[in-house]
C-alpha cells in the first residue's frame, strides 16, 4: 500500500513538472491569423481568387485597427490573388508590402516584382 502512494506521488509530480513546462510553450500568437489559412484552403480547393480577395481584405481591415500585424505570406498571397485576376497594380502593391514587413521574403518577393517589371 505505501508502495503505492509513493508511485501515486511520484507520479503527480512528474505530471505536475510537465505540465509546468508545456504551459511554456502556450502563449499568444505573434501576428492576427484572420481566415487567411481558411483563403489558402480555399485556393487550393479551386474557390474564386475574387471570393478569397474579398475574404482577406475584410480581415486586412481587421488587421489595420487591431494591435497584431498580419502574418508572413499574407500580403503575398494577397498579391498572388490579385496577378491571377489581372490586377497587376494591386498585384505589386501586395509584393512591395510583404517585402517590407518581412526582410526575409526579400528575394521571393524580388523575383515575383521583376516578373512584373518592378
Amino acid at each position: 500500500m505505501k508502495n503505492l502512494k509513493n508511485q501515486t506521488v511520484i507520479l503527480i509530480i512528474i505530471v505536475l513538472i510537465f505540465g509546468f513546462f508545456l504551459s511554456g510553450c502556450v502563449s499568444s500568437s505573434l501576428y492576427t491569423w484572420g481566415r487567411y489559412q481558411d483563403a489558402v484552403y480555399a485556393q487550393l480547393n479551386g474557390e474564386s481568387p475574387e471570393s478569397q480577395m474579398s475574404m482577406m481584405e475584410k480581415d486586412l481591415q481587421k488587421i489595420a485597427s487591431g494591435s497584431k500585424p498580419a502574418p508572413p505570406g499574407f500580403y503575398a498571397h494577397l498579391g498572388m490573388l490579385c496577378s491571377v485576376t489581372g490586377d497587376r497594380s494591386r498585384a505589386i502593391e501586395y509584393f512591395k508590402e510583404e517585402k517590407t514587413r518581412f526582410p526575409e521574403s526579400t528575394p521571393f518577393m524580388n523575383r515575383l516584382l521583376s516578373a512584373y517589371g518592378e
